[in-house]
C-alpha cells in the first residue's frame, strides 16, 4: 500500500506538501498541487481519514438519527442525505433512535463521540434529552420531517428544521373526498406528540370546516404511525354505529394497518369506503384500487437538510430558521374517483363546494365537478 512519502518522492516534493494538497490546509502553487495529485493516481494512495482528522480537526462526516428507516418515506430522505452528503464530500453515519426519548440521547451522543461535523435528526415526540444534549454540547443540528418548538434568545427557532407541509395537504384529502359527497370522514392520526400528527388533525378540522361538516371527535382516532395501531383503530371506527364512509390516513404505514382492517371486515375500497392516504410510495399505484395520496418531496427534504447544515457549519451564528417544502396532491381511484393515468395536482388547487347527502347516505360518485 502506497504511503504519503512514496507520493512525495513521486511527485518531487515534501511530505508536508503532500499533507497541505490533500488536507487543503495551505495554499499550493497548481503545478505543484497538480503534481502530487498525479502521484496519488498513479500510485493508487488511499489517504488515511483518521490522520487526516487529526491535521485538519475534521471529520467530513455527518450524523443521522432516524427512526423507521425500513419506512419507504424515510428510506428516501436518507438516499436524499446520502446523496447531497456525498456530492460535498461528507460521509454519513447512521442511528435508528427507534423513536424512544432516552435511545434517541444515547445514539445522538454516539454520533457526536465520533466527532461527527454535524447532525440530522428525526425527532422524538419527547425530545427534551435530546434537546438538552445538543444545546449543552452546541452540536450543529437540523430537524428533519417533524418541527420541534425550540424558541431561542430573539423568539426565534434555535435550530434549523425542514419538513413538508403537512396541515393544508391533509384539508386537500379531506375536501376533496367532501366534493365526492362524503359527511363521515375519519381520520387515523399519527403518534401524539409529533409535530406532524397535530398538523394533520388542524388540516383535518380545517377541512371539515371549509366543505361546511361537523367535527365529530369519534371519527379522529390514532394509529400511533405504525400499522398495528392503525389496524386496531380503523377497526374501532368501523364498530361505531353510524361508521365513516370515507377514511384519510395520516402516513403510509397506517395506510396498510388501516387497508388490512378494512380487508378483515370485508369491506372493499372504495366500493364500501373511501380512502385518501398521507405519503405516497413506489406500490401506491399497484393496489387495487390504485391509492389516491399526498405525496411528499422526501429526497428533497433530505437534501434540503444537508444544504441547510452546510450552511450551519460555514456560519455558525446566523439566525436559525425553518424551511417547508409543497407536497402534491397524486389523484388516482381509491377515493372513488373514475380510473384514469395518475393526475399529481398543485396544492393550491382546490374543489368547488361538496354535495351533502343525508346522513348515513351512501354518497353516488359524481362524474361532473370532481377536482382533476
Amino acid at each position: 500500500m502506497a504511503t504519503m512519502a512514496d507520493v512525495a518522492r513521486r511527485a518531487g516534493v515534501s511530505v508536508a506538501t503532500v499533507s497541505h494538497v490533500l488536507n487543503d490546509t495551505r495554499p499550493v502553487l497548481p503545478h505543484t498541487r497538480q503534481a502530487v495529485l498525479d502521484a496519488v493516481e498513479e500510485l493508487g494512495y488511499t489517504p488515511n481519514t483518521l490522520a487526516r482528522s487529526l491535521v485538519t480537526s475534521r471529520t467530513r462526516s455527518i450524523g443521522l438519527a432516524v427512526s423507521a428507516i425500513s419506512n419507504p418515506y424515510f428510506t428516501e430522505i436518507l438516499q436524499g442525505v446520502e446523496a447531497a452528503a456525498l456530492e460535498h464530500g461528507y460521509s454519513l453515519l447512521i442511528a435508528d433512535p427507534h423513536d424512544d426519548p432516552e435511545h434517541e440521547r444515547k445514539v445522538v451522543q454516539l454520533l457526536h463521540e465520533r466527532r461527527v461535523e454535524g447532525m440530522i435528526v428525526a425527532p422524538s415526540a419527547q425530545p427534551r434529552a435530546l434537546l438538552d444534549y445538543l444545546g449543552r454540547h452546541r452540536v450543529p443540528a437540523v430537524f428533519l420531517d417533524r418541527l420541534v418548538e425550540t424558541p431561542g434568545d430573539g423568539g426565534g427557532p434555535r435550530f434549523d428544521q425542514v419538513c413538508a407541509e403537512s396541515a393544508e395537504p391533509t384539508a386537500r384529502l379531506v375536501t376533496h373526498l367532501a366534493g365526492l359527497g362524503h359527511r363521515r370522514i375519519a381520520l387515523v392520526a399519527g403518534l401524539w406528540g409529533l409535530s406532524t400528527t397535530s398538523e394533520r388533525i388542524t388540516g383535518y378540522r380545517h377541512g371539515l370546516a371549509a366543505s361546511g361538516l361537523p367535527y365529530d371527535e369519534r371519527l379522529l382516532v390514532h394509529g400511533d404511525s405504525e400499522q398495528a395501531g392503525a389496524e386496531r383503530a380503523t377497526a374501532g371506527l368501523l364498530s361505531l354505529g353510524s361508521r365513516p364512509t370515507a377514511l384519510v390516513t395520516a402516513n403510509n404505514t397506517m395506510t396498510i394497518g388501516a387497508l388490512r382492517a378494512l380487508r378483515a371486515h370485508g369491506l372493499s375500497v372504495p366500493g364500501d369506503i373511501a380512502l385518501c392516504c398521507f405519503d405516497d410510495f413506489a406500490w401506491a399505484d399497484l393496489f387495487s384500487p390504485r391509492l389516491t395520496a399526498i405525496a411528499q418531496p422526501s429526497r428533497e427534504i433530505g437534501a434540503r437538510a444537508v444544504h441547510v447544515l452546510l450552511q450551519r457549519l460555514a456560519e455558525p451564528e446566523r439566525p436559525a430558521r425553518t424551511e417547508r417544502l409543497p407536497c402534491a396532491f397524486v389523484h388516482r381511484t381509491s377515493c372513488g374517483c373514475p380510473d384514469g393515468p395518475e393526475r399529481p395536482e398543485h396544492p393550491e388547487e382546490k374543489p368547488g363546494r361538496p354535495g351533502r347527502p343525508g346522513h348515513g347516505e351512501r354518497p353516488e360518485r359524481v362524474e361532473k365537478g370532481n377536482p382533476s
